[in-house]
């Protein structure tokens, strides 16, 4: 591929210095805008502008290891930031573009940022923690007309950087895969997010996930709509598209009515989702059309089980589902083998799961116990920023513990079952939620569902009350008799929801997960709309 024997492609900016020598004008990238466009990416211009930022970054005092944040959508300057680390030796930091408050200020302070790259769209939330950011050296903002953001004199203006012709050039100056390439932090969705070191040899993780698992050919063109700031988006689109030179399009953020529109434009054959993004866009209104569009396999981790069959069919599509967490495991579920609702089974010679009870027991067939996993080859491990002993925690007697509580079927076939410590019991019975999202989902009137419980007014250990929090339609309103009257049609009488939420949007995750943990807090403390099912029977 190169002539250039010292560069090594297992890291991502060797990897674009070694194309910019063979297919320098090959179009690998294409950021959609909408009505305003589209940027699209040469290597030679991902080459090019990453450099210029490595620069930016080196002449501001930010050298080897120092870590910097990167706080926007899905834009081309994530990819150039992302890329301008690997060259000089930099450690991103990913941001949840929605963070703000106490929230985003806790991950300047816990990465210890020196400089950030901002979107203009992004500078409110910015501005709102200033006072916190005493340590940050450099603030550079990319702006974008069609925001209509006005230039704030305080902070550099990344376009500047970027439109330069001519610069002072940054050699490679990292060589070891094992240099850490990003701090990702996980959702957070029990706790303070923990930020989880990717080293530079996750990248070829990537890479041979693409030629066990994705499979994808030349002739495909990929899209995804997930945060970049997510492991799922950089995982299943962004590094295998980089290294197989592969077409992939991202929208700035996931949007449930443009998603067949826009796979329609481009020629999209595959995208990736997450369960939470299936069920809002199977609620979305059915269309006739609806079916004739060029995807043929959505790449989905945590398809429910309730709208698997009907999804494939209404859209013509083909589901693959996938396991797995930033922190390492992972497993899949080929398409057309294996049961409907299982996330599959491990890569055999690569890593082998178990599960176990509260004593670390292998459980029975059919018994629900916590996943643990652990690679074939070479140690197990995780390195959480600061944290040294919930890594060890992590990792205990070198099983990676999952906190999913999972049951595996006869054939070896994994099944998830729910996060350990947010069952939902109800006299007696083990609720699924997912049945009923469904079933509420449904409504016509409903965009998006999410079930989850509160400690039971009856006040019996490990029992529930359930919650179903929902927002409406644009320019909908939902009647919660209408629902209740769906519910007691529909559903079996233990699974009727003792509360109906109304909210104006369901909160998320970076990752599209529904955020009940902010429900639930919003609940207590009477956030929201409340019905309670008592009145309705």
């Amino acid at each position: 591929m190169s002539s250039k024997t010292h560069l090594n492609q297992a890291i991502a900016s060797h990897l674009v210095e070694m194309k910019v020598d063979s297919v320098p004008d090959k179009e690998i990238f294409i950021f959609e805008r909408g009505a305003h466009g589209e940027d699209i990416l040469t290597y030679q211009k991902l080459h090019d502008n990453s450099n210029k930022i490595a620069r930016m970054l080196l002449d501001n005092g930010i050298g080897e290891g120092d870590t910097f944040a990167v706080f926007m959508r899905n834009e081309p300057e994530f990819v150039y930031s992302l890329l301008a680390g690997t060259t000089m030796g930099a450690i991103m930091i990913p941001i949840d573009p929605r963070s703000r408050g106490e929230r985003l200020s806790f991950f300047f302070k816990n990465s210890g940022a020196k400089a950030a790259i901002v979107s203009d769209e992004c500078m409110e939330q910015v501005n709102e923690i200033i006072g916190d950011l005493r340590e940050v050296k450099l603030i550079s903002v990319a702006y974008r007309p069609e925001h209509g953001i006005p230039v704030d004199s305080r902070f550099h203006v990344l376009n500047e950087t970027l439109e330069k012709d001519s610069w002072q050039r940054v050699d490679q100056k990292v060589f070891d895969v094992r240099h850490p390439m990003q701090i990702i932090y996980t959702s957070g969705t029990t706790g303070d997010p923990k930020g989880v070191k990717i080293r530079n040899n996750r990248t070829g993780v990537y890479n041979i996930l693409n030629q066990l698992v994705w499979k994808y050919r030349q002739t495909d063109v990929l899209y995804n709509g997930l945060s970049l700031t997510h492991g799922n988006a950089q995982a299943v689109t962004l590094f295998p598209a980089l290294y197989a030179g592969i077409k992939a399009v991202f929208s700035p953020r996931f949007t449930k009515s443009r998603i067949w529109d826009i796979c329609r434009k481009y020629g999209c054959t595959t995208f990736s989702l997450l369960g939470g993004m299936m069920g809002a866009i199977y609620n979305e209104p059915e269309k006739p059309d609806d079916a004739d569009n060029p995807v043929e396999v959505v790449i989905s981790a945590g398809t429910p089980p309730a709208i698997w069959d009907t999804f494939e069919k209404r859209f013509n599509v083909k589901i693959l589902e996938w396991y797995a967490a930033v922190e390492g495991g992972f497993a899949y579920k080929p398409i057309g083998k294996g049961p409907i609702g299982s996330f599959g089974k491990p890569i055999p010679g690569i890593m082998e799961f178990k599960v176990v009870d509260e004593n670390d027991n292998e459980v029975p067939v059919g018994q629900k116990g916590e996943l643990i996993s652990r690679m074939v080859r070479g140690d197990t491990k995780v390195d959480y920023l600061g944290l040294p002993e919930a890594s060890k925690e992590k990792t205990l007697g070198g099983w990676l513990r999952s906190g999913d509580i999972v049951h595996r079927d006869a054939e070896g076939w994994y099944y998830f079952d729910f996060r350990k410590g947010t069952e939902l019991r109800r006299a007696g019975d083990f609720i699924q939620p997912d049945h009923v999202e469904r079933v509420i989902g449904e409504h016509p009137d409903v965009s998006e569902v999410c079930v989850y419980g509160v400690p039971a007014a009856s006040g019996a250990p490990g029992e529930s009350d359930l919650v179903a929090a929902m927002s409406p339609f644009e320019g909908k309103t939902i009647d919660p008799k209408a629902i209740y009257d769906k519910c007691k049609k529909d559903m079996e009488p233990n699974f009727i929801p003792s509360f109906l939420q109304i909210v104006p949007d369901i909160p998320k995750t970076v990752s599209e997960k529904a955020l009940d943990r902010k429900l639930r807090e919003d609940f207590l403390a009477g956030g929201g709309t409340i019905y309670k099912y008592e009145d309705y029977k």
